[in-house]
C-alpha cells in the first residue's frame, strides 16, 4: 500500500508542474506551434508542447520496479518560459518515490 501512495503523490506532483507550466496564454497572442504524445495507456509514456511565446515543456514517465512492493512511477521532464524579467527559465526535474526533485540555474 505505501507503494500506491507514493504513486498518487508523483503523480499528483507531475500534473501541478504540468499546470504550472501551462500557466493561461493570453489566445489573442500565443499559439501551440508543436506538440506531441506519446501513450498508447500502458508502459512508459512521453508528451511535449511548445508555444509561439516561449513557453516549452516536456515529460516522459514510466513505472519502475513493476509489480514489487517498491513500485513507484518515475516522471523526468523540463519546461522552461520567459519571466517578467525577459530572461529564459528552465527547469529539469525527476518525480519518483523521492518526491519532486527540480534543478534550474535559478532554483537555490
Amino acid at each position: 500500500m505505501p507503494a500506491r501512495k507514493a504513486n498518487a503523490k508523483v503523480i499528483a506532483i507531475a500534473l501541478l508542474v504540468c499546470a504550472v507550466a501551462a500557466v493561461p496564454i493570453d489566445p489573442q497572442t500565443a499559439e501551440t506551434t508543436d506538440q506531441k504524445f506519446d501513450n498508447i495507456g500502458v508502459g512508459p509514456y512521453s508528451f511535449s508542447f511548445q508555444t509561439n511565446d516561449g513557453k516549452s515543456v516536456y515529460a516522459e514517465g514510466q513505472l519502475k520496479n513493476q509489480g514489487t512492493e517498491g513500485e513507484a512511477l518515475e516522471v523526468r521532464g523540463q519546461y522552461s518560459y520567459t519571466g517578467d524579467d525577459g530572461q529564459v527559465y528552465t527547469i529539469t526535474y525527476i518525480a519518483n518515490e523521492l518526491g519532486f526533485q527540480p534543478q534550474g540555474a535559478h532554483i537555490p
